[in-house]
């Protein structure tokens, strides 16, 4: 009855989406637990792809509960237009799809502050989505946030709002030179889309805790990557948020005892959204070549993703902050073509070795990836359903890339679909 999160282990993108939707199959309860609206999470199935923000990916399994964890930041509309979509598609989720009580609201000045704060900073912009997810964060760290729970009392929700809306139009007026907003306008607005969400609103916590009580296996999900994490990653080119595995608990109100495994989900290359340093990015042309191939856009904002070999420097430091039980290794298909593959197996900052990932921003820069080849399978991936059918080049450089990072494979996905995954482990 084992109790999985399921976290990516890269700079975000991995196809954690897929690997939840995948792994639903064998959990009763799905739980998001951290980030926000500036994660898309895509599942394919059967040919039709969905995007999702804020609903947890295992809301494609009508028979599964799904839980937005107290850890999200929470954007209502967004949710509402998510829902409008999965309806349309003859989804039903009631009293299966839950809001923790306690999640923090992404307001509309969060989205305006965001991108306001983006501009201003000119060359050193970090490259956010301009979701409001950093305002959002920011405001639950200073005590200031609304939270969901507030729109089940109105009167006090207009009366909290008054008063963040003043500090707020402080700043968007003479720090932005941006038009500032109406208290009771927004609140009404709020107000009316808190309606819509009163079916959804819960105590979370106790569900999740019942469902562990009642010996139901749970499946949390994870948004971005390691190493975006607010403490972890290459600050300050982050998200706001925790993002390894230990997030989880905090996130959706559970003790760390209830964790059996850590799944964490890597490309068979690498990628990143937005601005920062990235050791093992291609050139142009091989950069172009792989983006296309493998359809690396970003699902939220549609922006061209960097890509760049594998990092197996990087992966060792997130298989321990996140205590990484296995690998789900994704888009293999992406290289089929590719007659030498590259993986880097240590750094050199100023002629001198590293095989740990730097903590400095500075060195991370500066260092160069010190790569050894492999060759290629070359040969198409996308219709193989076992591992003893995977080509031999392309089963080597698997075991390569697990024996680097000290952590088994557990899930190997040949294309977007569902049905493009292959399972070596048992669960």
């Amino acid at each position: 009855m084992a109790n999985r999160v399921v976290v990516g282990a890269q700079w975000g993108d991995e196809g954690k989406a897929k690997i939840v939707d995948f792994l639903t199959d064998y959990a009763d309860v799905v739980v998001r637990f951290q980030g926000g609206a500036n994660a898309g999470h895509t599942v394919i199935v059967d040919g039709k792809k969905f995007v999702f923000h804020l609903i947890p990916a295992g809301i494609m399994h009508s028979d599964k509960v799904c839980v937005i964890g107290n850890g999200v930041v929470f954007e209502p509309q967004q949710f509402l237009n998510e829902l409008d979509e999965l309806a349309e598609q003859g989804m039903k989720f009631d009293k299966r799809l839950f809001i923790s009580k306690r999640a923090i609201l992404v307001m509309p000045y969060h989205k305006k502050l965001d991108l306001a704060r983006e501009k201003s900073m000119g060359a050193s912009k970090i490259g956010t989505t301009g979701r409001g997810i950093g305002p959002a964060y920011a405001d639950k760290a200073s005590r200031t946030a609304i939270r969901v729970m507030d729109l089940l009392n109105p009167v006090k929700f207009r009366e909290r709002l008054r008063e963040v809306v003043a500090e707020k139009n402080n700043m968007l007026v003479k720090l932005y030179g941006e038009v500032p907003y109406d208290a009771d306008k927004l609140a009404d607005e709020t107000l009316a889309l808190g309606e819509k969400l009163k079916p959804y609103i819960a105590d979370t916590t106790a569900i999740v805790n019942k469902a562990l009580k009642d010996k139901k296996r749970l499946l949390f999900e994870g948004a971005q990557g390691t190493i975006l994490d607010i403490d972890h990653g290459s600050y300050p080119y982050v998200t706001s948020s925790n993002t390894v595995a230990a997030a989880a608990c905090t996130g959706s109100g559970i003790g760390p005892t209830r964790i059996d495994e850590v799944i964490g989900v890597v490309k068979a290359y690498t990628t990143r959204v937005g601005n920062g340093p990235f050791p093992t990015e291609f050139d142009e042309e091989m950069g172009t070549r792989i983006r296309t191939v493998g359809g690396e856009f970003g699902a939220t904002t549609g922006r061209p993703r960097r890509c760049g070999w594998f990092d197996a420097v990087l992966l060792r430091r997130a298989a321990d902050l996140n205590g990484l039980t296995s690998l789900a290794i994704t888009k293999m298909d992406v290289l089929d073509a590719v007659d030498i593959i590259k993986i880097c197996v240590g750094y050199e900052l100023d002629g001198v070795k590293m095989t740990e990932f730097p903590d400095s921003l500075e060195e991370l820069e500066r260092v160069k990836p010190v790569y050894e080849e492999m060759p290629g399978w070359m040969s198409e991936t996308k219709d193989i359903k076992e591992y003893s059918k995977l080509p031999e080049k392309a089963k080597k450089y698997l075991k390569r890339l697990s024996d680097l990072v000290e952590v088994p494979t557990s899930i190997i996905s040949v294309g977007p679909d569902r049905n493009q995954t292959i399972l070596i482990a048992n669960f």
